[in-house]
């Protein structure tokens, strides 16, 4: 925890310093959580929420206030929930931030969304996708109408997938349009719009303007409703190239979603070119991972999945200097479906059936986000245990494999390795400070 000199210090120094620690941290959101001590700082880096700062009662307040006039909201308004965003140079570091307060019994909550769209401008190959991926992300962007959809959960890098394309397609004889809720990075040579329900400019009416504006490519921000699907998919047949986000976690449910948004099904199977699915995961930290060997249900799910006999794979070997619980970074873990003719015509037959559908959609040379998952762990990218945590394993195969609980095995495993590789005499220094209480069996 950092400790902020509230008395002596004014309150914008100690807010601009909590954001650029946060920023020197590579965290993507800060959290102003309101308890009875007052205001608990938190910081999300690589996807998890660690504890920063308490800010005392009497300066919660003051803090709050601070940063909703920095993000242009209301001061006087505490009662209802508001959006603002921060776009300055504090010590020389350029920040691009969206700022959300939302009232609760103990005072006002405030989030900061720390946005990152560097890797937007590295191109496709810096978004981790595998060859094979990559050849179909690009077929897919070639064609010159349809719809592509990018989908995964809040958090999951859908953003940054989706303006990287549009930077790939930002050419001098291409019209692209965005409309957005809201526009959160700004690229030259597309025009950008700002959705505004308050005064009537919604998703839909916005799409009907923007057909009228001679478009190449479209990209609506968020397909959240049947209006905007179903225009949105109109658009692609009428000769443009249309880009959008959806909240599913795989093809199959987006596909189901489409058709619950009461897209016809004659529109969806010809205006569909290609789902991307993806979800985030920790990286592993390369300079002080392990290897070691793989349990039984570890050895069990390679097989199955990939058909590979696997007795060992790299993980985390405590922490070291440059990364935290032996990781740093995150990596995107992908499943890309190229829409085929086969897919076509099941997607417009009303009387197939989902085990049917699912069974076309899997067996069309996709790598699902499971086949993805443990492939970057093969690779040493990311743990089993990530994947585990964030992709979704089929329950028969759970049931199949489980005969006992996977992570004490895990840490039966590590600890008889830990045995294996321990010299005749360690003299361990611990921080009792710092390390939390798995950091120091870790240590031990």
């Amino acid at each position: 925890m950092v400790e902020y000199d509230f008395k002596n210090d004014e309150i914008a120094n100690i807010a601009n310093n909590i954001i650029i620690y946060a920023v020197s941290k590579r965290a993507s959101d800060i959290h102003f959580d309101p308890c009875e001590q007052g205001l608990k700082v938190r910081l999300r880096i690589d996807g998890v929420l660690q504890d920063h700062a308490i800010v005392p009662l009497a300066y919660q307040k003051n803090l709050t206030t601070r940063l909703k006039l920095i993000s242009n909201m209301n001061i006087t308004e505490s009662r209802l929930p508001q959006d603002g965003a921060i776009k300055d140079t504090i010590n020389g570091i350029d920040l691009d931030m969206r700022v959300s307060s939302l009232n609760t019994n103990l005072g006002e909550k405030i989030v900061i969304r720390i946005l990152d769209y560097s890797k937007s401008t590295e191109g496709l190959e810096a978004l981790g996708f595998t060859p094979k991926n990559l050849v179909k992300i690009k077929k897919m962007i070639e064609v010159p109408n349809g719809i592509i959809l990018i989908t995964g959960a809040t958090g999951t890098g859908k953003s940054t997938t989706v303006y990287t394309m549009l930077q790939h397609l930002n050419k001098e004889e291409t019209n692209i349009i965005t409309v957005e809720d809201p526009i959160e990075m700004n690229i030259e040579g597309i025009n950008q719009i700002q959705v505004n329900s308050e005064i009537g400019l919604t998703f839909g009416r916005v799409l009907r303007s923007i057909l009228r504006q001679d478009p190449n490519i479209i990209l609506i921000g968020e397909i959240r409703d049947s209006e905007t699907a179903q225009i949105a998919v109109r658009a692609s047949i009428t000769g443009h190239l249309v880009f959008s986000t959806v909240h599913t976690n795989n093809s199959l449910s987006t596909i189901e979603r489409l058709l619950d948004m009461n897209v016809e099904r004659y529109l969806l199977s010809s205006a569909l070119t290609g789902i991307v699915s993806q979800k985030l995961a920790r990286r592993l930290c390369p300079h002080c991972r392990k290897k070691r060997p793989t349990t039984n249900y570890e050895k069990a799910v390679f097989k199955e999945i990939l058909g590979k006999d696997i007795n060992e794979i790299e993980d985390v070997n405590g922490h070291c200097d440059n990364c935290r619980n032996g990781y740093y970074g995150r990596i995107a873990i992908q499943e890309v479906l190229l829409i085929s003719d086969e897919i076509r015509s099941a997607i417009n037959d009303p009387s197939i059936s989902r085990d049917k559908l699912r069974e076309l959609v899997y067996t069309s040379d996709v790598t699902t986000l499971l086949q993805d998952g443990l492939e970057k762990v093969l690779e040493g990218i990311t743990t089993f245990e990530e994947i585990y945590k964030n992709v979704a394993i089929d329950n028969e195969l759970d049931e199949k494999y489980m005969e006992e609980d996977y992570f004490e095995e895990v840490e039966e495993v590590t600890k008889n390795q830990a045995t294996i590789d321990k010299p005749d005499v360690i003299e361990p220094t611990i921080e009792t400070s710092t390390d939390t209480i798995d950091e120091i069996d870790e240590i031990i």
